[in-house]
């Protein structure tokens, strides 16, 4: 190691801006592998929950052990606060693109719901009406399990044929037969660049 490096490690520069970049970095990393970590979990699928948690705590390790080293400097508190605020923005958006395990989906309308039903079962959705009384009259409930991936075009349906109907969505932790619409994998996509 030559003066040079030493001189960089002993800056103020690296002390004040690199230091903390790296912490509130860390932990941006560190709560967005958290938070993924919980939705999995949630998701019943806890084979990638563990994968998740040890890069979690190795990275939060790294951080907190800076912050330990230079525990009289105040931006090193700072960025840490940043970090954990950041990646849970983070870690939220990326749940939302990865849009991982299914939700029912719970629609109560009073008009008659025939064409949206029509609509979603010539989908291929799994679709269970009831006929039910709600605060003002006759409503039907309308249930239905899908992707959450499919959740926008779900709702848009729901929109363009009721679109004053109540709906709530919830996560579904575990699903048991039913009927899906058919998913385009990787693989049937490959079948069908070969047919081109």
């Amino acid at each position: 190691m030559n003066i040079m490096d030493i001189s960089l490690f002993s800056s103020p520069l690296f002390t004040w801006v690199i230091i903390p970049l790296l912490i509130a970095l860390a932990r941006i990393v560190d709560v967005t592998l958290g938070t993924i970590r919980i939705i999995y979990i949630s998701r019943g699928m806890k084979m990638l929950a563990p994968i998740f948690g040890f890069f979690e705590i190795l990275i939060w390790l790294m951080a907190i052990g800076q912050i330990m080293q230079n525990l009289s400097n105040p931006v090193y508190y700072l960025a840490y606060a940043f970090g954990f605020s950041g990646g849970n923005l983070v870690g939220i958006f990326i749940e939302e693109r990865l849009a991982v395990g299914r939700v029912i989906l719970r629609i109560i309308t009073q008009r008659d719901a025939t064409q949206l039903v029509s609509h979603l079962r010539s989908a291929g959705y799994g679709v269970t009406t009831v006929d039910a009384e709600g605060a003002q009259g006759p409503v039907k409930l309308i249930f239905t399990i899908i992707d959450r991936e499919k959740i926008k075009a779900v709702v848009d349906s729901v929109q363009t044929y009721n679109p004053r109907a109540f709906y709530s969505i919830e996560d579904v932790r575990s699903v048991r037969e039913g009927i899906f619409p058919p998913t385009r994998r990787f693989s049937d996509f490959l079948w069908l660049r070969r047919k081109e």
